[in-house]
């Protein structure tokens, strides 16, 4: 019984971390997105659009900064 406990608390504790890893991964994403778009609300929603627009493309996490760079430029332009 007590190797039952010790295996089930060591999953719950590495899933624990493997979530909070994950989210903080999210929640740096999204704050990339908004410190580029400014205060202007528009801007805002256009990034986080493009955002999960890249998240739907796979955009690798290396890469992300650029391609949110570019989609910045393209909002300026338009």
């Amino acid at each position: 019984m007590d190797y039952f406990i010790i295996v089930v608390t060591t999953l719950a504790g590495l899933l624990f971390h493997a979530w909070l890893f994950v989210r903080f991964r999210q929640w740096i994403d999204r704050d990339l997105a908004l410190s580029l778009a400014g205060n202007d609300p528009a801007k805002r929603a256009f990034m986080l659009e493009r955002l999960d627009q890249a998240r739907r493309e796979k955009v690798k996490r290396r890469d992300l900064q650029q391609w949110l760079e570019q989609a910045e430029k393209r909002y300026d332009a338009a």
